[in-house]
């Protein structure tokens, strides 16, 4: 049987639990802070962000800066104690890494970006409160094998296997690699964030180990997909190396696999309101291991 928290039945976001998918609107807002309210976002960004789910910023990173941190992912997808660890993922097809998560605590560089005004200053803004990681990653994407993430919303998983109670987390993708249409850039349907994908099938045990590098459990049915998509079109987050996009929890989005020569690899950190922590997971047997998601609430530093 799947374990589920104590307040199933009032739960707005059920998921897994029947075998017909069904659209949920969601009645939390996008940005929770004053869009009036200081910080690195101009309430124009802010509004565009409500609106769309989503919002560039075309040069986070500095080129100097891009250069550091692509150094420092090369470094750590060729050790080989990070390799063989739980926290790196391997592609099915290539054998490359195609993750490695946590990796703000093995890596000095990276923590101090996850703290960074520019990075969690975002966050805090757009979430309205203090803000701590959920979760930090980088992605290889590498020419000729990097491999795709069909279409899902992260809320969906985050909330069934996490226990993340609300929408009220966002990510922060920052490239370190020219994103083009055709190298497996991220992929966007704008405004889907207002609509909750109710997925079928149940959570399997340790889903995480096969669900990290090729996802099917939580992921929606092709109906919901042409709705969403055709309600809402597909955007594609191109942009130049040291370019971010911060997008909402539930935006459906995916990629495509690369099959040019030229990578895509990002940082990628997701944090989540303090007002928002984990509780027991809501459609799982038990929770995904804290490398995956954190259930250390502290708050990032200001």
């Amino acid at each position: 049987m799947t374990a589920v928290v104590d307040s199933k039945t009032s739960d707005r976001y059920q998921t897994r639990v029947s075998g017909t998918p069904t659209l949920i609107e969601r009645t939390e807002p996008t940005v929770w802070g004053d869009p009036a309210g200081a910080g690195p976002l101009s309430t124009q960004e802010l509004a565009g962000h409500e609106r769309d789910g989503y919002v560039t910023v075309p040069q986070l990173l500095t080129p100097q800066e891009v250069a550091r941190y692509m150094a420092e992912l090369h470094r750590l997808a060729a050790d080989p104690t990070v390799r063989a660890g739980d926290r790196a993922v391997i592609e099915k097809s290539s054998n490359e890494v195609r993750s490695i998560f946590e990796v703000h605590k093995i890596s000095e560089l990276v923590g101090a970006l996850a703290a960074d005004e520019r990075v969690a200053g975002r966050a805090r803004q757009i979430l309205g409160s203090d803000v701590y990681l959920h979760q930090s990653r980088v992605n290889y994407k590498p020419g000729f094998g990097g491999g795709g993430f069909y279409w899902h919303s992260d809320f969906e998983t985050w909330h069934a296997e996490d226990g993340m109670p609300l929408p009220r987390a966002v990510s922060i993708s920052i490239s370190l690699t020219d994103n083009y249409p055709y190298n497996g850039c991220l992929m966007i349907m704008p405004g889907s964030h207002k609509t909750f994908v109710s997925c079928v099938g149940e959570t399997p045990e340790d889903h995480y180990r096969e669900s990290l590098r090729e996802q099917e459990i939580g992921t929606p049915d092709p109906e919901s997909l042409t709705l969403l998509a055709d309600r809402h079109g597909i955007a594609m987050m191109t942009g130049a190396a040291g370019s971010a996009t911060l997008f909402d929890s539930n935006c459906m989005h995916g990629s495509s696999d690369n099959i040019t020569p030229y990578p895509r690899s990002n940082i990628f950190f997701v944090f989540n309101s303090v007002d928002n922590a984990l509780v027991e997971p809501y459609y799982a047997p038990k929770p995904r291991p804290e490398f995956i998601a954190a259930r250390d609430f502290t708050p990032v530093p200001g």
